[in-house]
């Protein structure tokens, strides 16, 4: 084994990592398994470099699987690395990340093998909700491999060299690498919805770095506070223009333009990630109708109902921002579910978690109606009625059961086109004005897009010290 090769998994590391910050752990750990001759085979720190060090300043763990020893491939005590680095960073509450390149068990070792695996899903269970963990995977991750991803909060993946996958793309019936590359990075964060940003290796760093920036070390000590250097009175004069990609309407909000967006090629109707707002992170969660690329050219359009994907999206991200006390900002614009065959198999079960996860989160809960709210497809979307603390409503915005002009048809059939549009008029004057749903109280605060920024900023101020209690019981099962 060469040292260009032998030093590959510790580069990634001190590449992530600030600049002579890592202490290595466990260096002289070696197999202790005879079977198949494999104490003649040298493998230097079990095939997995652990250890801690700083990005920014803030600790994190790392580990990072060395593919040329023995494909990377876990054994017994290269998992016993990875739960005792799991062991520190639980008892010193900070984020774990792991640089995966492996070739999934080790077969020399069998049952010994299977039991790693087993004690690696439990220290990650142990820690969800408890400190942030995030994975990129380099290489290749399959089999029960996969799993570990899975149980992390952020997951990143190499565009051309990572493969993530159960059963490898020939294993599956019907199917080959070359038809459907079900391992490859576009398939694992398009249609899997696990993955939250592809790219380089650099790129990748780059992006665990800006997250660990923006995310608390620990469910206890929300640290992820900076001094604001933008104006909180700051004026977004553009932002009625950016209603249709919420990302950049995200964008001009925060502070200093920073909008950090996760799960970004899955569920697309959907928006989420975190901005900061006067120093402070929050997680944002937004309808999307278009999306724009970096050079401002529309590349896909929705017709503004809310898909299945982006449901889950939406549940699992303000899951985590409620575990680590993250307060949530909603910018709603929907018209309902979207009608598919498709989407209809999983779209009232994934509507569901979200509900759920909204009405649940006790963080701080602001929502901005930008756009069209109709329907439960509204309510569902961090309405009042389900648990927003505060919700404000541009003046150009309607919220009501359905379009004026498809209520007017229901409730006046068979008649002519101008009694019809009389009585759309009316139905949208009466019902789907927004003035109507805040003189109900629905509403808190008309406000015109261009404050959005400084009303969330005051909302979110005058909430930072909420409390607020749930019924005893173990956990929900939604």
């Amino acid at each position: 084994m060469s040292n260009a090769t032998q030093s590959l998994a510790g580069t990634r590391i001190t590449s992530l990592l600030d600049a002579n910050s890592f202490v290595e752990i466990g260096k002289s750990v070696t197999a202790r398994s005879t079977d198949f001759n494999l104490t003649e085979t040298k493998a230097p720190s079990d095939g997995v470099i652990t250890g801690y060090g700083v990005i920014d300043g803030n600790l994190v763990y790392v580990y990072s699987q060395d593919a040329s020893v023995l494909n990377g491939t876990v054994g017994e005590m290269h998992a016993r690395k990875i739960t005792a680095l799991y062991d520190l960073a639980m008892k010193t509450g900070a984020p774990v990340i792991g640089l995966v390149d492996c070739a999934g068990m080790r077969l020399q070792e069998a049952t010994d093998a299977l039991e790693a695996f087993g004690s690696i899903y439990l220290k990650q269970t142990l820690a969800s909700g408890m400190i942030p963990q995030i994975t990129a995977v380099f290489g290749t991750c399959g089999g029960g491999m996969a799993i570990i991803p899975a149980l992390t909060d952020f997951t990143f993946i190499e565009s051309k060299k990572g493969k993530m996958f159960v059963n490898s793309p020939n294993a599956l019936d019907g199917n080959y690498t070359e038809k459907c590359d079900t391992a490859a990075a576009a398939f694992q964060s398009e249609e899997t919805g696990l993955v939250d940003g592809t790219g380089s290796e650099e790129e990748i760093l780059g992006q665990i770095r800006q997250l660990i920036g923006l995310l608390p070390s620990n469910f206890e000590d929300n640290d992820s506070f900076v001094e604001c250097t933008d104006d909180l009175n700051r004026t977004c004069d553009d932002i009625a223009a950016c209603a249709g990609d919420t990302s950049i309407a995200l964008s001009r909000i925060a502070d200093n333009g920073i909008f950090f967006e996760t799960k970004k090629d899955y569920g697309k109707d959907v928006v989420t990630g975190f901005l900061r707002l006067n120093g402070a992170t929050v997680g944002a969660v937004a309808n999307r109708t278009e999306v724009y690329d970096a050079e401002g050219n529309k590349t896909e359009e929705f017709d503004g109902t809310l898909s299945a994907r982006g449901a889950r999206k939406a549940a699992g991200f303000v899951k985590f921002c409620d575990a680590f006390d993250i307060p949530v900002l909603t910018l709603t614009n929907v018209t309902g579910f979207k009608a598919t065959l498709c989407s209809e198999k999983m779209i009232a079960k994934a509507v569901g978690e979200m509900v759920h996860a909204f009405a649940d989160a006790t963080v701080p809960k602001v929502n901005v109606v930008i756009g069209k709210a109709y329907g439960t497809a509204y309510v569902a979307m961090n309405s009042k009625s389900v648990g927003a603390d505060l919700v404000y409503a541009w003046d150009n915005a309607e919220i009501g059961m359905m379009d004026a002009s498809l209520a007017a048809k229901i409730m006046y059939p068979g008649e002519e086109a101008a009694v019809l549009n009389e009585k759309a008029a009316a139905y949208r004057e009466l019902q789907s004005n927004v003035e109507s749903a805040a003189a109900r109280g629905y509403v808190d605060t008309v406000i015109a897009p261009a404050d959005t920024r400084k009303y969330v900023i005051g909302a979110f101020e005058m909430l930072f010290t909420k409390r607020e209690d749930r019924p005893s019981k173990k956990h929900g099962t939604v």
